[in-house]
């Protein structure tokens, strides 16, 4: 059976709740798959993906890049949001509006009815690659959710609550599904376990997640 027998099928949208505020739609992002990694490879054209260090000096083994008014790096000054790619020093690439209305309608799906993001972390995951428990909290403004949406291949995502020693929930997640949390899980931790080796019709051997906020 080949993966796009059933391409022309409508994708049924279904949600699971994870804890108040947040939310994973499953398939929500499937049929605008194509176009958003046709925008991933115009946008790493001019922004690179590159491995950033961590202000401890280590190298994160996802590889990353930025679109919209602000990007978000890591480097030995620590982690923050700047308007141009350190790289380069010229901005970073606009957001498509593919981009910015998949995240919004997203966000309106999961009861956010306001979300407007200025910033989208393209992250590219190969086998190996995984990123620990986390907050994001480098945003000024907590009060707009954070919008995630998986590409390719599967990998489970942790969701833990607001002390990192809470135990996490794992949820797995494939290509087209997406995870909205604000309000109350706003600042709850969160990761991805390691990637497995795997193929998928649409980005060979990796995933790519795109993560959307408001950072000012």
């Amino acid at each position: 059976m080949t993966p796009d027998l059933f391409a022309d099928q409508p994708i049924e949208v279904t949600t699971e709740r994870l804890s108040e505020g947040a939310i994973v739609l499953r398939h929500f992002a499937s049929a605008q798959a194509p176009d958003l990694l046709s925008e991933i490879e115009h946008i790493t054209t001019v922004a690179p993906l590159r491995h950033m260090k961590t202000p401890g000096g280590h190298s994160m083994s996802v590889a990353m890049s930025c679109c919209g008014c602000w990007g978000w790096i890591t480097d030995a000054k620590g982690y923050r949001y700047q308007a141009e790619d350190p790289c380069s020093g010229a901005p970073w690439p606009i957001m498509p509006p593919v981009f910015a209305s998949l995240a919004r309608s997203a966000a309106l799906a999961a009861g956010y009815g306001d979300f407007t993001p200025n910033a989208c972390l393209i992250n590219r995951y190969e086998p190996g690659a995984k990123m620990g428990l986390h907050q994001d909290k480098n945003e000024q403004d907590f009060s707009q959710p954070v919008v995630s949406v998986s590409l390719g291949l599967s990998q489970v995502f942790q969701f833990g609550g607001l002390t990192r020693s809470a135990r996490p929930k794992n949820i797995p997640l494939a290509h087209g599904d997406v995870v909205v949390w604000g309000g109350p899980s706003r600042l709850r931790y969160h990761g991805v376990l390691t990637l497995k080796a795997g193929a998928h019709p649409l980005t060979g051997a990796c995933r790519y997640n795109l993560t959307f906020r408001c950072a000012r």
